[in-house]
């Protein structure tokens, strides 16, 4: 679906105009389009492809989507595919990955968003409220779609973090291991989504600025810097929640063993007070008939008194001992 088409001159807003009509504006000098298209059908994409002579491998992978983060360049032409990340609207623990492709030329700019709910109408509207930086053309917006992009990374980078802060909270807590577990697995996972998205991106940004940077995109060499230096810091702060996921899941094993250790104390600790409690009544049970102490009057409450006696010296002694 078409969003919109504008061509800018000088950096400002000249009009919105029919997709028929781009190929006669790319040709002025001073002068670039913008289009913006969501879900692209096939159609759309074949008459994109004619108005501005896309490369019909670029195209293909804009068509089938489902692109690592890359740049490629088609003689004068960029083609940039990014990743978008949000919340899953039918399940709150993922992440839904969508993408836009964007192709950059001279004298224009198309982007085409693909199976995600975001929108880049704050980005036209910021481009359009500083014209002496859209002076600097399509490298300009190239970038400033891709600080939106980066941009909103951070939000879900800061959720993880805060989840795990309060998954380490509960680490100590008695009988939440399983639960633990599951969520510390869940985390990983979606901090594994998120640097698919940022890692390969962070070496895309790093060709924007110092070396040899595309024609297009040399104006605007110092915003790719700040770019760049975005996804190092997120890209680093991934790295610090992977590990720090890694160190949780050994402790919360080891607590887990902890706990089992604890259980097995406690079980052997009544095992052994049980154990002389029968093996005292079993020498008084085998009824051989010269045991003086089974006719004597008092002989069955001394046999218990020495029965509870053992049985609480022991319960004392293990309870000593921490096992109780």
């Amino acid at each position: 679906m078409l969003i919109n088409c504008v061509v800018y001159e000088q950096g400002r807003k000249l009009a919105d105009i029919p997709v028929e009509d781009i190929s006669e504006w790319i040709v002025k000098p001073g002068a670039f389009v913008w289009v913006a298209l969501r879900d692209a059908t096939d159609d759309e994409l074949r008459q994109m492809q004619e108005e501005f002579g896309l490369h019909e491998l670029a195209v293909e992978d804009a068509r089938h989507g489902h692109q690592r983060p890359k740049i490629e360049e088609y003689g004068d032409m960029l083609f940039v595919v990014m990743r978008l990340l949000e919340a899953d609207p039918q399940d709150a623990g993922s992440l839904h990955a969508g993408e836009v492709a964007v192709f950059v030329g001279s004298n224009f700019v198309l982007s085409v968003r693909n199976d995600s709910r975001q929108d880049f109408l704050g980005v036209r509207g910021r481009c359009e409220r500083e014209p002496e930086l859209l002076k600097h053309g399509s490298g300009f917006v190239l970038y400033a779609l891709m600080d939106a992009v980066v941009d909103r990374y951070f939000p879900l980078l800061d959720a993880l973090e805060t989840e795990l802060d309060a998954i380490e909270s509960k680490i100590f807590q008695r009988g939440a291991a399983r639960t633990n577990i599951e969520r510390l697995y869940d985390l990983k996972r979606r901090a594994t989504v998120l640097r698919h998205a940022v890692a390969p991106l962070l070496e895309v940004a790093g060709k924007f600025h110092g070396g040899r940077v595309p024609a297009v995109c040399t104006r605007s060499q110092e915003y790719f810097r700040d770019v760049h230096d975005h996804l190092a810091r997120i890209n680093a702060a991934i790295d610090g929640i992977r590990d720090t996921i890694g160190t949780a899941i050994q402790v919360n094993l080891s607590m887990v063993t902890i706990e089992e250790s604890e259980t097995t104390k406690r079980l052997a600790a009544w095992a052994a007070i049980f154990a002389v409690s029968t093996a005292l009544a079993g020498i008084w049970g085998m009824n051989f008939e010269h045991m003086p102490e089974l006719k004597w009057a008092w002989g069955y409450p001394m046999a218990l008194t020495l029965i509870a006696s053992a049985a609480g010296i022991l319960f004392w002694r293990f309870r000593r001992a921490g096992w109780l």
